[in-house]
């Protein structure tokens, strides 16, 4: 990672921990699961197919991939307060700061080496370098990314959350894709506007 693209990191996950983050969590039900109305539930409902494709043969993606198993993907989990996540991380690849509002996320290295971190509410930045086997937490709500920084392997990471449901906020695209204003970003990173634009065009599709 360049010496600019770690400063900017830092000045991103530097301004979101002095914000205040509302979190929740998943609701209690009153039955055994939740399935669609009207419909004939077998054993198919409660069976994810999805990560089937992470088996040989398998083809690596180019940039940073995350297979989900979420209420979305997956409507057994609904009402069951877990879902998970397979994480596929190409040479050199990142997984950009981030937050999960609604869960903890539990991470676990299957394959590669994989350098993770975390920003407590004190703005103190807790790091580890993972390696094959280790699990790693991150706190609920708070800011985290996940980073290979091998240029010639790939890894490989699943995440498990308590939440159906933990949704995902990306930092970067979160500021640099939305319709902030370009004065508003450029007084809150203490930079001019024309850095800005210049990081927005980073984010244009």
């Amino acid at each position: 990672m360049s010496s600019t693209t770690s400063k900017i990191l830092t000045l991103i996950i530097s301004a979101f921990t002095i914000v205040q983050i509302t979190l929740a969590s998943d609701p209690d039900i009153l039955t055994d699961f939740i399935a669609p109305n009207g419909s004939q539930v077998d054993g198919s409902f409660f069976t994810f197919t999805g990560f089937r494709v992470l088996l040989p043969p398998n083809t690596q993606p180019s940039t940073f991939k995350a297979l989900k198993a979420s209420r979305t993907e997956f409507p057994a989990l609904d009402g069951q307060s877990v879902s998970y996540a397979a994480l596929e991380f190409p040479p050199g690849s990142i997984n950009p700061p981030h937050t999960h509002p609604r869960s903890a996320e539990l991470l676990f290295l299957a394959k590669g080496s994989l350098q993770v971190g975390f920003v407590d509410t004190t703005n103190k930045l807790f790091t580890q370098t993972l390696q094959p086997g280790d699990i790693f937490v991150f706190p609920k709500g708070l800011v985290h990314f996940q980073h290979n920084s091998d240029t010639q392997k790939p890894a490989l990471a699943f995440s498990a959350f308590g939440s159906a449901n933990a949704g995902t906020v990306s930092i970067p695209n979160t500021l640099f894709n939305t319709t902030i204003d370009d004065n508003v970003l450029a007084l809150a990173f203490k930079t001019n506007v024309s850095t800005i634009q210049t990081l927005k065009k980073g984010f244009a599709s």
